[in-house]
């Protein structure tokens, strides 16, 4: 699709339409449809080329939601794995970036005392969203782009 933000409710319906013609419950489609849009915005957003690939790859129990941009203008910093995820990491695993999974909320009250929404940049909210409803997402990095994946 071209890189534009009209591209992002045009990802956002194919994604829906696949996942509904495989069958997939409504949550699922739905997390799916918020996950396309944020990683969607962002290629529009912070980076060059003119288009963008969007891909659903299905596997039993998952659906990869992959996002393929060429060229780069400024593509920001994603937050990668946490410190013990990389030691546990098989070393072929390393070659790119990948999120923390599913936001775990610590205090006391099944709440993390330490985090407000309103301490985040807004520009930096969407990947917590992809970050809550993803159980893993991840980049690969090169010269000629970027892609960004999340499984549902």
């Amino acid at each position: 699709m071209p890189r534009l933000p009209r591209g992002v409710p045009v990802a956002r319906h194919r994604v829906q339409q696949a996942m509904r013609g495989w069958g997939e419950p409504d949550e699922r489609v739905e997390a799916a449809a918020l996950v396309t849009t944020e990683l969607v915005t962002n290629a529009v957003e912070h980076t060059a080329g003119r288009r963008i690939r969007c891909r659903l790859l299905r596997t039993p129990g998952r659906i990869r939601i992959c996002v393929w941009n060429r060229g780069r203008r400024h593509i920001p910093e994603l937050p990668g794995p946490r410190a013990e995820q990389l030691a546990d990491a098989p070393p072929d695993a390393l070659h790119g970036t990948e999120g923390p999974g599913p936001v775990v909320l610590d205090g006391p009250d099944g709440m993390d005392d330490g985090f407000s929404l309103a301490s985040v940049a807004e520009g930096g909210r969407g990947l917590m969203l992809v970050d809550a409803l993803a159980t893993r997402w991840g980049t690969r990095t090169s010269v000629s782009g970027r892609l960004v994946w999340a499984d549902i």
